[in-house]
């Protein structure tokens, strides 16, 4: 494949992996045949990898620069992504079911809002946080349809979850909640109940931040590290 061939088509299987499960109840009709965790499991490795197909693909399109990378650029993914990683620990299974990653069959309790007192949609918040830091070293047209694009899809669907939010829960929710506040770490309560929880996840978050920058260059071929 050459051009934007490979581009296109590693983009279409991306969102199509994400729209296409929704159609028909497909995604319902696959749970109940091989059950949630391994539709989950399976699912996930596949965005994963897709992902990781669509970052390779736009390193191989053709090179259009939009604007040239000063080295300080290098330090804002740097700075961004334990940040992004933290935030994707705390959203993985978060007890909300109102957002990506959240417990669909938790619920939702305003008395115990948990993680999500602090950040409403942390998975998505980590997306946008990721694409956004990695757009500004990246100039090029084809990076910049893609973290531009990850970056827009992920802000956009906050306020679909919403919605749907406020559909089933009303007031209670958004009172409870929040799309990004400290101020629960102020209260003691709030504390006992989620503080532990919260610091191995961020561990858990480091760790990966971790592991991904020292894999960086030999999975994406590119060396993260400020010049």
């Amino acid at each position: 494949m050459t051009g934007w061939t490979e581009f296109i088509l590693a983009m279409a299987a991306f969102l199509g992996s994400h729209f296409l499960p929704r159609l028909g109840d497909l995604r319902g009709r696959m749970i109940r045949a091989v059950g949630r965790r391994l539709y989950f499991s399976a699912y996930g490795a596949l965005s994963l990898a897709l992902l990781i197909w669509v970052i390779v693909a736009a390193g191989r399109a053709p090179y259009v620069e939009l604007w040239s990378q000063w080295p300080w650029m290098r330090w804002v993914p740097n700075l961004a992504m334990p940040v992004a990683a933290v935030l994707a620990a705390i959203g993985l299974g978060i007890r909300q079911p109102y957002t990506l990653g959240g417990r669909r069959r938790a619920g939702f309790d305003a008395r115990d809002p948990g993680a999500a007192a602090v950040v409403r949609h942390p998975l998505l918040l980590s997306l946008a946080v990721w694409a956004a830091a990695h757009m500004v070293p990246n100039g090029d047209l084809a990076h910049v349809i893609l973290f531009g694009g990850f970056a827009l899809l992920a802000l956009g669907a906050m306020p679909v979850f919403d919605l749907r939010a406020r559909r089933s829960e009303g007031a209670a929710f958004f009172e409870a909640t929040s799309p990004l506040s400290l101020a629960p770490f102020a209260d003691p309560v709030w504390r006992r109940r989620n503080g532990r929880a919260l610091v191995l996840r961020a561990g858990v978050g480091l760790a990966l931040w971790a592991g991904a920058l020292l894999l960086h260059t030999w999975v994406i071929g590119v060396s993260p590290y400020p010049v």
